[in-house]
């Protein structure tokens, strides 16, 4: 895994992985609001699932069947991951939901599931993941990486 650009790590203020299904992040809060500890939501397609590489210069990686669909997780998508957790909260911000842990917990050898969010239907309004990146993080100080950042997360940011 690279470490991303600015435009994709959004909302930074100041990098622990905790069953198998996880629990989702909204019934977690009380209990993660104690961690001091800033969130670290994380998307999955486009940060730990690589894609768009020529395919003569494939990445290090381990091949992942999700439902279906094949995905090139990072060889060193675990140990970064380790890493970010000595100093964020990480909490799954994939449209994944539920299905994070139940393909990433293993394949990314992680010593337990993390927090997810799930997302309500897209109001348009702005970008889909916002309302529950909002509800579970209150004012807690958080990151945000994700490969699909608009210009609406950039001002949801600055106002943060």
């Amino acid at each position: 895994m690279q470490y991303p650009s600015d435009d994709s790590f959004i909302g930074r203020t100041a990098p622990s992985l905790t069953n198998r299904r996880g629990r989702q992040a909204s019934e977690a809060s009380s209990s993660v609001r104690k961690n001091e500890k800033p969130l670290l939501f994380l998307d999955i397609d486009g940060v730990l699932s690589l894609f768009g590489f020529p395919s003569h210069t494939r990445p290090d990686g381990v091949w992942l069947n999700v439902d279906g669909i094949v995905h090139l997780i990072s060889a060193t998508a675990a140990e970064h991951l380790q890493r970010l957790g000595a100093a964020y909260e990480i909490v799954w911000c994939s449209g994944w939901e539920e299905k994070d842990n139940e393909h990433l917990v293993g394949a990314l050898t992680l010593s337990g599931p993390l927090p997810f969010l799930t997302f309500p239907p897209a109001d348009g309004s702005r970008h889909w993941k916002l309302a529950s990146i909002d509800a579970h993080a209150a004012q807690r100080p958080l990151a945000w990486v994700d490969d699909a950042h608009d210009d609406g997360c950039h001002a949801w940011a600055a106002d943060r």
